[in-house]
C-alpha cells in the first residue's frame, strides 16, 4: 500500500474522533477562556499541546495564578503517560522508520490515535497516523475556538451529553480485540476495576489522574508481559524448524 493510500485510510479513522474531538474541546475552551484566553490562544494551545487532561491542568493553573514551574511539573505528570503510548507505539512501526518520524509521531500520539493505530492487524505505517491525527486535530482545534467564542450560550446539559460520546467512540476502539482476545478483555476489566479503586477509595482517590494511568498502565502491561507473553513470528518460525530437524 502507498504512502498515500495509508494517509488517507487514516484520514478515515480520524473522522470519528474528530467529531468526539470537537464536543470534548467545547468545554475545553470554556475553559479557557475562563483563564483569560482569547478563542485564537486557545485554539493554539489546543493545536500545540493536542492533550485534554494536560489543557485543563494549564488553564486551571494559568486562571489561579501558579508560577511557571510548577505549571511545567503538572503538565509533566499530566502527560506523562504518553511517553509509554509512544514506546508502545514504536515496536509496532514498520522497518525503516527513522528518528525524524518518531518523532513526529510522539506528538500526534493521544489516547484515541493510540488506539486507532495500535488496532491495526499489520506493522504501522506513521503516514497512518499522521492521517488520523490531521483529521483529529482539526475537530480538536476547532472545537475548542468555538469554545471559547460561543461556549457559554450552551447549556450544562448539552455539553455533557457530547462529552460522553468520545468515551463511547474509544470504548468502540478496544472492544473488538477484547471480543477477540480472551487475554485483552480480562486485561480491559481488570483495568476497569482498578481505575474505580483508585478513583472511589480513601486515599488512593486523592492521587492525581496521570499518575494514576501511569501506574495501573506499567502494572497491568507488565504483568500481561509477564504472564501472558506474545511471541514473535520468528520464534515461532525457529521453534517448527527445530522440531522438523529433529
Amino acid at each position: 500500500m502507498t504512502r498515500k493510500k495509508w494517509f488517507l485510510k487514516g484520514m478515515k479513522a480520524g473522522i470519528p474522533i474528530s467529531l468526539g474531538y470537537f464536543a470534548v474541546a467545547i468545554a475545553l475552551g470554556i475553559a479557557a477562556r475562563n483563564a483569560g484566553f482569547n478563542p485564537f490562544q486557545a485554539a493554539l494551545t489546543s493545536l500545540l499541546i493536542n492533550a485534554s487532561a494536560g489543557e485543563y491542568v494549564g488553564f486551571d493553573m494559568v486562571r489561579v495564578g501558579a508560577p511557571i514551574l510548577v505549571l511545567a511539573l503538572m503538565e509533566l505528570v499530566a502527560n506523562a503517560r504518553y511517553l509509554l503510548m509512544s514506546a508502545s507505539m514504536s515496536q509496532k512501526l514498520k522497518p525503516g522508520v527513522g528518528t525524524l518520524q518518531r518523532l513526529l509521531l510522539g506528538f500526534t500520539v493521544t489516547d484515541e490515535i493510540f488506539g486507532v493505530s495500535m488496532g491495526l492487524p499489520v506493522p504501522l505505517d506513521p503516514c497512518f497516523t499522521y492521517g488520523a491525527f490531521c483529521v483529529a486535530t482539526a475537530g480538536w482545534t476547532s472545537g475548542t475556538f468555538v469554545g471559547a467564542l460561543l461556549g457559554n450560550i450552551l447549556p450544562i446539559s448539552v455539553l455533557s451529553a457530547l462529552g460522553v460520546g468520545l468515551f463511547g467512540m474509544f470504548i468502540s476502539i478496544f472492544v473488538p480485540e477484547a471480543r477477540r482476545n480472551k487475554v485483552v478483555g480480562a486485561l480491559v476489566l481488570i483495568s476497569f476495576a482498578l481505575s474505580a479503586g483508585f478513583h472511589y477509595l480513601p486515599y488512593l482517590r486523592n492521587i492525581n489522574s496521570g499518575i494514576t494511568t501511569i501506574v495501573l498502565t506499567v502494572v497491568i502491561s507488565l504483568g500481561a508481559a509477564i504472564f501472558f507473553p506474545i511471541k514473535d513470528k520468528t520464534d515461532k518460525e525457529e521453534k517448527t524448524e527445530s522440531e522438523e530437524t529433529a
